[in-house]
């Protein structure tokens, strides 16, 4: 007891415990971090070759010979900086034609795509290797095959606070201040879902893998598959609720009425004055 008590004292001691704390936090944090989606082809040197010399063609122009970005006279861009992007967001836009931009607008639209996938997964690649950012998501936080009641009620709470004000209850979408719009998901995968929540393209905030687990990501995904797959109900106003099935039957209903009305008073029967 004597001997602990007497290095207990050593001017040392304090270091020793902050080393030994330090470590401890950094033990934890690796054991209950939440999980990383981390599939990409960023290490494949034939694929980043690839997506160079594709990159170099198609993209270059707007981003610049080494995907450092453009910039204009008045000091915008005509594309900006690709560096540290990640894969997740070459794959997000390119695959869905976002990229390339068929002309200079507020947001670029969801379109046929330009190149295949195998192509996009080497732009991808290249893209990845010029910094980090996120990656290509595992499918295993995109497949909502089997998915539990509970996750997808999370999901639905998730969905329901972060995403509703612009996609819209049902993710029917919904307009945005000049000229952006928040795009309807019908019909979008999980894995674009997946990455537009990863990388915030356009006007939408990024919900990083910190701020929403991919396990949450994959609840969120398998809500919005799941009220996409439900039957319409009303009179199918976008599923933006009760008030707007209202206001299309009083436009319809009224309307017609008032339209009868006007026919039958044009058309009716007209008393003839006698002729004296």
């Amino acid at each position: 007891m004597r001997f602990l008590s007497t290095h207990r004292r050593h001017p040392l001691a304090g270091y020793a415990v902050l080393l030994f704390g330090l470590l401890l936090a950094g033990a934890l944090y690796a054991a209950f971090a939440p999980g990383k989606a981390d599939a990409d082809t960023a290490n494949d040197p034939a694929a980043i070759e690839e997506g160079r010399e594709l990159f170099l063609v198609g993209c270059a122009s707007c981003h610049g010979m080494n995907a450092e970005g453009v910039m204009t006279v008045s000091g915008g861009n005509y594309g900006p900086s690709l560096v540290g992007v990640g894969a997740a967001a070459v794959d997000f836009q390119v695959a869905t034609g976002r990229m390339p931009m068929a002309q200079s607008a507020p947001q670029a639209p969801r379109k046929k795509p330009v190149y295949t996938q195998d192509e996009t997964d080497a732009l991808a690649a290249y893209i990845a290797s010029l910094g980090p950012g996120p990656a290509v998501p595992d499918e295993e936080y995109t497949d909502v095959s089997e998915i539990s009641q509970e996750e997808l009620t999370r999901g639905g709470e998730f969905f329901r606070t972060n995403c509703t004000a612009c996609h819209n209850s049902v993710g029917a979408g919904g307009a945005l201040p000049s000229g952006r719009f928040a795009p309807s998901l019908q019909g979008v995968s999980g894995r674009h879902i997946y990455e537009a929540m990863q990388t915030g393209p356009q006007q939408m905030p990024v919900f990083s893998d910190k701020v929403i687990t991919p396990e949450d990501k994959r609840a969120i995904i398998a809500y919005i598959k799941n009220v996409q797959a439900q039957p319409q109900a009303g009179f199918g106003g976008g599923g933006l609720g009760p008030v707007v099935d209202g206001m299309f039957a009083w436009i319809i209903g009224i309307g017609g009425l008032v339209a009868v009305a006007v026919w039958l008073a044009a058309h009716g029967a007209r008393v003839k004055k006698k002729r004296s």
